[in-house]
């Protein structure tokens, strides 16, 4: 028996490089200095989570890919409300890895969270379809 290869369609992509630019922005963060990521714990989330987005079983996908990114921007949003450190390091021109690691944590989180979005909204449709 064959086994069949399947790719992952358009916004499934999206959400997997979204998750993974994410997880590069934070590694970048820490890597210069940001005291915001005091371990890998989110870059580790983020790339399992992007695994499960690419590989996982498809039922989950969708879900994965909306709760991981979710989840992390709003402790972002919470961070950025609560000590301002986040606005600082997207506005702080002096520390240029940090000014680039969070502007692609934030267009990451964005890709991420839009890609899942498509996915869930394509799965609604299809739900649609079949009745």
């Amino acid at each position: 028996m064959v086994s069949r290869i399947t790719h992952p369609s358009n916004r499934a992509t999206l959400s997997i490089g979204g998750l993974i630019l994410t997880a590069a922005g934070m590694l970048l963060q820490i890597a210069a200095g940001s005291t915001l990521y005091p371990s890998l714990a989110g870059p580790v989330v983020l790339i399992a989570a992007a695994a499960v987005v690419a590989f996982g079983p498809r039922r989950w996908t969708p879900y994965v890919a909306l709760v991981v990114p979710l989840v992390l921007g709003v402790g972002a949003v919470v961070a950025a409300a609560m000590t301002g450190d986040f606005i600082d390091q997207l506005t702080d021109i002096g520390t240029i890895g940090i000014l680039v690691g969070s502007l692609l944590h934030v267009v990451g989180l964005a890709a991420a969270l839009a890609g899942a979005v498509g996915m869930l909204v394509a799965r609604r449709g299809a739900a649609g379809l079949e009745r």
